[in-house]
């Protein structure tokens, strides 16, 4: 095993004479890294939760306005024009046209992989395209006009070619409900998939240089009122059940669907995270992969920072992202391994008391990350914890 500092070192030694801005929205996606790392700077918006970490970390600059700004907003502000440097690097939660526009007129080095392969690769329709061959891991699918679907009382997924957290996701299990969205989009593209019942899990995964480190499964945590309305929402993820409930054999063909993506990835250009959500058929057991996520996956941060406590030799899922990003050269390294821990966040929603969740107690609580996010769906509380939250699937603990 090579020295664990050394990742950490080579990072140190390509941030000596460029500074890299971690700009987002909310502070939490930022936090991987040791926040006392030189030259690693994060924009963010004020809220409750960065102001403290701002009081004890000067390389933490908040801009605080009236409304939350996103990630454009941000990079577009005054204040952040008067921070970054020509040919400052510049690192991103979710990269897009605008935000690649903005860092090439201001001549900043944006680190994010070309946002036209992340949307080809998480889009509903232009996945099956990419996946080429790969779209064998698919539970079975089709790709048709919204118009042309018809109901045969048999439930199934139907999907628009964009999604985000459940949304553009819709499960059909009545004929009205297929006929209201066949009225209102009739002739846009949907892929429509066989309905597979079971629990679903994620990895963060990382393309470094040459080389594909799968990381730790998480089972996540989807559609548990009250912590969202969404049936189809992730709001946590626990990484103590997986290993509870999947068999060796669930395992090794995980990693091998991530792996094959990985490498996809990998020869279109891809470097950094990506994170790989699949289902288990409760029924036959098998594994379908479910989602690609061609991005720094939410539950990154809390898998470092579990990572970290767990003080494994090895790397950080947040460590490997920027190593790939910043050209770092690959050694013998692995995602360090971790057997429990979870998170749990609190969205907003209207037709409930957004503080029910709040009930929620555990002697094993290690951090609370509080949002200032006002929008339906978006974040308002996260817990996170040293041991899992699940006592099953769709059941928790507590």
């Amino acid at each position: 095993m090579l020295n664990s500092n050394s990742v950490p070192e080579a990072i140190s030694k390509r941030l000596l004479k460029r500074r890299l801005f971690y700009v987002c929205r909310d502070i939490e996606r930022a936090i991987g890294l040791n926040l006392s790392q030189p030259n690693y700077y994060i924009i963010s918006n004020y809220s409750e939760f960065s102001a403290k970490l701002a009081q004890q970390h000067s390389n933490i600059i908040l801009i605080k306005e009236k409304e939350q700004l996103d990630t454009g907003e941000l990079l577009a502000h005054s204040q952040t024009k008067n921070i970054i440097k020509k040919d400052d690097f510049v690192l991103v939660f979710k990269n897009n046209a605008l935000i690649e526009a903005q860092c090439k007129k201001n001549n900043w080095k944006l680190l994010n992989p070309d946002p036209k392969l992340a949307d080809k690769v998480e889009s509903k329709i232009s996945q099956v395209k990419w996946l080429g061959s790969l779209a064998k891991y698919l539970p079975p699918h089709k790709i048709d006009v919204c118009g042309n679907i018809q109901w045969t009382s048999k439930p199934f997924i139907l999907q628009f070619n964009h999604s985000h957290t459940g949304s553009g996701t819709f499960f059909i299990d009545s004929e009205k409900k297929l006929n209201d969205l066949k009225s209102k989009f009739a002739k846009r593209d949907v892929r429509i998939t066989d309905f597979v019942r079971g629990p679903v899990f994620t990895n963060n995964n990382a393309v470094w240089g040459n080389k594909i480190l799968t990381g730790n499964i998480s089972y996540q945590i989807t559609g548990l009122p009250p912590f969202t309305d969404n049936k189809f929402a992730t709001i946590g993820n626990d990484w103590a059940l997986p290993h509870k409930i999947l068999s060796k054999k669930q395992i090794l063909e995980y990693k091998r669907i991530a792996t094959e993506i990985g490498k996809k990835l990998k020869k279109d250009g891809w470097k950094g995270l990506y994170g790989v959500d699949i289902i288990v058929d409760e029924k036959s057991k098998q594994v379908y992969l479910l989602e690609i996520n061609a991005r720094q996956p939410a539950s990154t941060t809390c898998e470092s920072l579990l990572q970290k406590l767990n003080k494994k030799l090895d790397i950080s899922t947040f460590e490997a992202h920027l190593a790939g990003l910043l050209g770092v050269k690959p050694g013998k390294y692995k995602l360090a391994e971790i057997f429990d821990g979870a998170q749990i966040v609190q969205r907003v929603i209207e037709k409930s008391d957004n503080t029910q969740a709040a009930k929620i107690k555990s002697t094993d609580l290690i951090n609370v990350v509080k949002y200032s996010n006002t929008a339906p769906g978006s974040d308002l509380i996260r817990w996170q914890f040293s041991k899992g939250l699940m006592k099953e699937h769709n059941v928790l603990k507590v």
